[in-house]
């Protein structure tokens, strides 16, 4: 793992950093910067069109599909100067990160045509439609179905934890479309309108009050024929890639949201005063080496996708459950520092903060950015892969131990 960037990726982080210093608000590097809730507001209109017009929405995409054709390694170091800066990147993960990406890998050009420019431009808001109430972690036990009726998919089933599927316009969907093929070789990777009859969407209401996750149904829905991406029957492959693409340019960046979390944590701990008692100066200098492991862990995900090494999903299950479970419990440490306080609901309701899990709380129930995260946590070791799915993964793939055994069938 050699932590020295190429020369050509290290000349482009003066480029990011005279475009930032050009674009942000003045005097948004000095300490102490603060903005009024109307300057945040006008921020927030105008910025993302400042990404756009700068060329920074899907930097690595290729030019001809309206992105900068940015190698990986500059796309790291794009990241980087935006983490640094604290300046925001535009948050459309399943367009951006996602679905986007799957397309121009495994996409016709008419499906590229039809739907890169509107994720590029923002003006198609998507979600994923993976999770099933018992094909969860387990995902190729899915059995919403799609069958062909004429030049139509049409799709029955259920879905569920389908996170922004209230706001979303298409769902990339795994459904099966051959009963009769094994499990992993039946399942196609479709992209389906949300804002159709036999589409019906059901939030899942969270203790915080917020309600990002949701219950999705479809009865006799339906999707062109040409939606398939990457083949009928080889949707398993593509949804690998998929989440394949969860990982990369941001590898070096992720542990940064943690290591702000710290940072409440211990100040937090000389607030209350409990950064005296030996027991939680422990559990926080535990935390620390944990986010510094992260970070590590970050560089090895990067060196493997540089090095094409194919190690992407086991280092990904190891990730994965060492950062849900650290983050859980550094929760559980920051409520601890806060003690009897952190019972006390202190959060305004509004849709803004400052911590990740922000903006989850509502007038009559108002959590406070940290209590917010601290519910959020909650899930981080189920979403994605549960934590005891991750430990099968790397049981038997690294450590080469026996499958799990399957429970018996009854009669």
């Amino acid at each position: 793992m050699d932590l020295n960037y190429p020369i050509e990726a290290e000349a482009f982080r003066p480029v990011v950093r005279d475009w930032l210093r050009e674009n942000l608000p003045t005097g948004w590097f000095d300490d102490g910067f603060t903005m009024s809730d109307e300057q945040r507001k006008a921020f927030n209109q105008t910025w993302t069109s400042k990404l756009f017009a700068g060329g920074w929405i899907c930097a690595g995409w290729p030019v001809e599909y309206g992105g900068k054709g940015l190698n990986l390694l500059e796309q790291v170091v794009l990241n980087e100067e935006f983490a640094k800066a604290g300046a925001p990147m535009r948050a459309d993960f399943f367009g951006d990160t996602l679905v986007g990406p799957t397309i121009l890998q495994w996409g016709t050009e008419e499906q590229k045509q039809e739907f890169i420019p509107g994720i590029l431009k923002g003006e198609i808001a998507w979600c994923q439609g993976f999770s099933e109430p018992n094909s969860g972690s387990d995902l190729a036990s899915l059995k919403t179905s799609a069958v062909l009726d004429g030049d139509e998919w049409v799709i029955n089933g259920q879905k569920v934890w389908t996170t922004q599927a209230q706001h979303a316009d298409y769902v990339f969907l795994m459904v099966r479309t051959d009963p009769d093929a094994p499990q992993h070789a039946g399942i196609s990777y479709l992209l389906v309108p949300m804002h159709q009859p036999g589409v019906e969407v059901r939030p899942i209401i969270q203790v915080d009050g917020s309600a990002e996750f949701n219950e999705v149904f479809f009865t006799n829905a339906r999707c062109p024929k040409g939606n398939v991406v990457g083949g009928v029957n080889n949707g398993w492959k593509v949804a690998m890639t998929t989440l394949g693409f969860e990982r990369g340019s941001s590898s070096t960046t992720g542990y940064r949201r943690f290591l702000k979390e710290w940072d409440f944590i211990v100040a937090e701990a000389r607030r209350t005063k409990r950064n005296t008692d030996p027991l939680v100066r422990d559990r926080i200098i535990k935390n620390w080496e944990q986010v510094k492991i992260m970070q590590i862990n970050g560089y090895r995900s990067l060196t493997d996708s540089l090095n094409d090494t194919h190690n992407a999903a086991l280092l990904g299950a190891c990730n994965k459950m060492f950062w849900s479970e650290m983050h859980r419990d550094s929760m559980e440490l920051a409520l601890d520092v806060q003690g009897m306080e952190s019972q006390i609901l202190t959060g305004n309701g509004s849709a803004e903060g400052t911590i990740p899990g922000q903006g989850r709380g509502r007038e009559d129930y108002p959590v406070s950015d940290i209590q917010a995260s601290f519910f959020f946590s909650r899930s981080e070791t189920i979403w994605g892969g549960t934590a005891e799915i991750q430990r099968n993964i790397i049981g038997e793939r690294a450590l080469g131990l026996p499958k799990e055994p399957k429970a018996a069938k009854a009669n």
